[in-house]
């Protein structure tokens, strides 16, 4: 009797945009049939020694992890600049290392500095890639990806115009399913004030200090006639989190509840939040802006002003224009400004809940799967 075993595909994953990244492996360990490699960053930033995200998650994940050392190309000086240069070409050669050993059948990016020597040298020898673009604009990563993979898959139509016509593939941009689900143990834990409204309040993963900064200065008004939940990110190099917690503990013992402040959020939590916020106030990254979209919830988006191709505020736009957002630009950010303009908003939420069917409209929840159909295609 002939027994046939069916060989496992190898893939490598690389980038600095995890949660698309995470919706794909989700996606791929569902199939059993592939072999997952992640080749990313060992730290959050030059400027401290935190354990990556990446590489913090990962961990859980029946995967190999392998940290790359590279650089990025920066548009200002500072102290870590000349830093990032002399790493550029180590990471390149690390790159064409791991690619030798591991020969994967394909090597999927989610852009950002850390992919660029993987698909480059994934060219080199002669491996298909295909790389993702999140945002409603283009990476700087994605843009010279581009000249080296087989195919760029689009979150946005908006997207489209800044790549070959013949690479482009509109896929939407991946989603984790429990980040748009309501854990009601995760809730009941909370015990917010039953009867107030919730502004959740985020910067990402890593979090904005300004907008943990500025909230701070208001949070004793706003819990006057708001739950508030703070997601503070976890970079400790101006101690945020350190400053939010001592704001609470000093709050009156009657209003204590109805302000909690955390690093990070897991999926159950992130998921339970967004679902039961009536209003979320945020940066504008790519992912972010996906899972607002997805569950058409109001809110007040603070992009980043230096990001490049200006692709915050472009992402920003994608939900003003579906009527369910506001922009508030971070250089008109003060205490007494944002007050005013929660307040208001406030009062006006049920105008934006009125189009969220709109925004709705703009997400592709398969996003994931047609990722992994597009591997399967150009896996070799």
């Amino acid at each position: 009797m002939i027994y046939y075993i069916r060989m496992k595909k190898k893939v490598v994953i690389t980038g600095g945009h995890l949660t698309p990244a995470l919706a794909v492996i989700e996606e791929l360990e569902k199939k059993k049939d592939w072999l997952i490699y992640f080749f990313g960053r060992r730290y959050a930033s030059e400027a401290g020694k935190t354990i990556s995200m990446e590489m913090s998650l990962l961990k859980e994940k029946e995967l190999t992890f392998i940290p790359l050392t590279t650089g990025k190309i920066q548009r200002y000086w500072n102290r870590y600049t000349l830093i990032f240069y002399l790493k550029i070409p180590i990471g390149f050669f690390q790159a064409l290392f791991y690619l030798l050993k591991i020969r994967p059948n394909i090597i999927l990016s989610f852009g950002g500095y850390v992919s660029v020597p993987v698909v480059f040298c994934a060219w080199l020898l002669r491996i298909p890639a295909i790389n993702h673009e999140q945002t409603a604009s283009y990476g700087l990563a994605s843009k010279f990806n581009s000249l080296f993979v087989k195919k760029v898959a689009v979150s946005w139509s908006s997207s489209k115009e800044h790549f070959p016509k013949e690479k482009v593939v509109l896929t939407g941009n991946p989603v984790r399913e429990k980040t748009l689900q309501f854990n009601k143990e995760v809730w009941q834990i909370l015990d917010f004030d039953k009867n107030l409204p919730l502004i959740f309040v985020t910067g990402g993963n890593q979090g904005s200090h300004i907008i943990n900064q500025i909230v701070g200065e208001i949070i004793n008004q706003l819990v006057k006639d708001f739950n508030v939940f703070h997601q503070a990110g976890h970079l400790n190099t101006k101690d945020d989190f350190e400053k939010l917690e001592k704001i609470r503990k000093e709050l009156p013992s009657h209003l204590k509840r109805r302000y909690h402040c955390k690093k990070y959020l897991d999926d159950r939590e992130m998921g339970t939040l967004l679902n039961k916020a009536d209003l979320v106030v945020s940066r504008s990254g790519a992912n972010i802006i996906t899972e607002l979209a997805a569950l058409g919830k109001p809110s007040l988006l603070i992009p980043i002003p230096w990001t490049y191709a200006d692709e915050q505020n472009k992402n920003a736009e994608l939900l003003v224009k579906a009527g369910t957002a506001k922009i508030l630009p971070q250089s008109q950010l003060t205490p007494k400004k944002l007050l005013f303009i929660l307040r208001q908003f406030m009062e006006d939420l049920e105008t934006y809940r009125k189009n969220s069917f709109q925004a709705k409209k703009l997400v592709k929840l398969d996003a994931a799967r047609k990722i992994v159909q597009l591997m399967e295609k150009f896996a070799q």
